[in-house]
């Protein structure tokens, strides 16, 4: 059975951090994902996407910012268990826990930190007819490599920061690019719709908006999406790739059912530290919920520091804890 200071489930950015934070104070950590490498959503979903609002950073591809997130961590060597899911955990008489992964896997330890980001999680797909027949043969619900799209047609469908973003890079790689959006105003942040609006009006991109796509056509691969749009009537444009991005359907999973306090899919906390309903189980990151809560990365970051301060007096009842920056006792590797 392995043996930890701190169990993680979910080895995303929020996960990853946590092991700096916990390290600082002595505490060791073991993180248990069901994605195959570290990273989450950064490393699984859109690696190659830049993203703006991490302190420091003007600009950092997600993938970029795993990688520094594992350099910044490997001096506190975290204990990684990947491929596996948690299923269930119980708790001893000396009030550690245990718990148990899909694959049989056991981990004890006194401090359960969830940073599961959006738990179990499937793209919301459109109700078109012939959909499953194209899929991996011209639809695409994540982009993962954006080098994939390099001098070819695509049809993104979406009216999400998304579908806004990934129009805005597309522009930059495919040949065609076209947004379909059911309606004329968009959900994302209202930079992102500026540019998009530029790059419709200067030609650089197609922006079909009172706009829906009703159907697809192709001989075993995709050739033509099918759209209906208020202005031109029936529309069939061809194209290689079409990519609807509505979005992530989150499910807690098995997480669910270990007698957390949840409210919409997202596990309830308290913000003087992140804790949960259940004594010595943490909730950080885009998976807990609160008056206030933004879904952001380093509002992640700020709960797993607060997080770490509360756990190190649970792993250690019998030490007092002292707050010193980094800048004074430095990063001392285990």
């Amino acid at each position: 059975m392995i043996q930890t200071d701190i169990l993680i489930v979910g080895a995303g950015p929020v996960g990853l951090f946590t092991v700096f934070e916990a390290g600082l104070l002595k505490m060791r950590c073991h993180l248990v994902d069901s994605l195959p490498v570290p990273g989450g959503q950064l490393a699984e979903i859109y690696p190659k996407k830049p993203i703006y609002d991490i302190p420091g950073f003007p600009s950092i591809l997600a993938g970029d910012l795993v990688d520094n997130l594992m350099e910044q961590i490997a001096p506190f060597k975290p204990g990684f268990t990947l491929g596996e899911r948690a299923e269930k955990f119980e708790q001893l008489e000396n009030g550690h826990f245990v718990l148990t992964t899909s694959k049989g896997t056991q981990i004890q330890a006194p401090v359960i930190a969830i940073a599961g980001g959006l738990g179990c999680f499937e793209p919301r797909k459109p109700p078109l007819e012939n959909l499953e027949r194209f899929e991996d043969k011209g639809i695409d619900y994540i982009i993962r490599d954006p080098e994939k799209y390099r001098n070819k047609r695509v049809v993104i469908a979406g009216g999400g920061d998304s579908a806004l973003d990934w129009t805005i890079f597309l522009a930059e790689v495919a040949s065609e690019v076209t947004l379909i959006h059911r309606r004329k105003d968009f959900r994302g942040a209202p930079d992102s719709v500026e540019k998009v609006h530029e790059l419709a009006h200067s030609g650089r991109i197609d922006l079909l908006t009172d706009s829906q796509t009703t159907g697809l056509r192709g001989n075993g691969v995709l050739t033509d999406v099918v759209i209906d749009t208020k202005e031109k009537g029936e529309v069939v444009r061809s194209t290689d790739y079409f990519i609807p991005l509505f979005g992530l359907s989150p499910e807690l999973g098995p997480l669910g059912n270990w007698g957390l306090n949840v409210d919409k899919n997202a596990i309830e906390v308290n913000t003087f530290d992140y804790s949960t309903n259940i004594p010595g189980v943490y909730a950080i990151g885009d998976i807990n919920t609160y008056p206030g809560k933004l879904k952001l990365i380093l509002c992640g970051f700020h709960e797993a520091t607060l997080m770490c301060q509360s756990a190190f007096k649970r792993v250690n009842p019998d030490k007092k804890l002292s707050f010193k920056y980094t800048t004074v006792n430095g990063v001392n590797a285990f």
